[in-house]
């Protein structure tokens, strides 16, 4: 995907997440967040809104602290998330393609790092926001889905943080069933090395359509299926929290 597509998929998927928060209420319970309202979840992702802006627009060069705010609260709230989110769009749309500031994911450049982790990440909570509201959740596009499992998979396990190990090698497969996309995760002591396409046999597979993999790889649904060994899913699930 190109950094415009995530530019007006980060733009769109703000708006729903202010409009679901609305709907429910600051004090609504998030289903898929359980120690969440839906206040902490504005007050979370309109802070990255801003941290991440404060790169594009001020050209830091080494990582700063993320800071959340205790207040407002109800309508106010709402109001200071749209702001942030709006601040967050303007700074991409006018940064420069050679923007140099700090990015923790390899990417072809930090503007599209910038563009494309804000994309996701505002996509997954805006399923948490629609979660509190009830109803029929807004869907994912199958490509931008696959995208986002093959950041989640290559980009945020790979780093040293990830705590997805065990203590002898295991081999698990991810795979999407509509846009043919597989991946080879080799887990071990040590963060998980993972690559595209199915390399040798695995002991247990994740698969099903993109988006439904997307979100249950970010801990917000269930696995459409799993087959082989359980305990690799299961590992997963208790570990691969971010």
């Amino acid at each position: 995907m190109e950094t415009a597509e995530f530019l007006r998929a980060l733009r769109t998927e703000g708006e729903l997440l202010a409009a679901a928060a609305e709907q429910a209420g600051t004090d609504a319970k998030v289903p898929t967040c359980p120690r969440w309202q839906v206040g902490d979840l504005l007050r979370h992702t309109g802070a990255v809104h801003r941290w991440a802006a404060s790169y594009l627009v001020e050209r830091h060069t080494e990582r700063r602290p993320l800071t959340e705010p205790t207040g407002p609260d109800g309508a106010e709230l709402v109001a200071w998330y749209r702001d942030s989110h709006r601040r967050l769009v303007d700074a991409l749309a006018s940064a420069p393609a050679d923007l140099d500031c700090w990015a923790f994911l390899p990417a072809p450049s930090p503007l599209a790092f910038w563009t494309r982790r804000q994309a996701h990440e505002t996509t997954v909570h805006r399923f948490d926001a629609e979660s509190a509201r009830g109803g029929e959740p807004t869907a994912v596009s199958p490509l931008f889905a696959t995208d986002g499992i093959d950041e989640l998979l290559r980009g945020f396990h790979a780093r040293p943080r990830s705590r997805v190990r065990i203590p002898e090698p295991r081999v698990l497969r991810v795979r999407t069933d509509d846009t043919d996309a597989v991946w080879t995760v080799r887990l071990s002591p040590e963060p998980p090395v993972t690559e595209r396409g199915a390399s040798g046999e695995a002991e247990c597979e994740l698969s099903g359509p993109a988006a439904q993999l997307y979100l249950a790889l970010w801990n917000r649904a269930p696995l459409p299926s799993v087959t082989g060994d359980p305990a690799l899913a299961d590992l997963w699930r208790e570990t691969s929290a971010i």
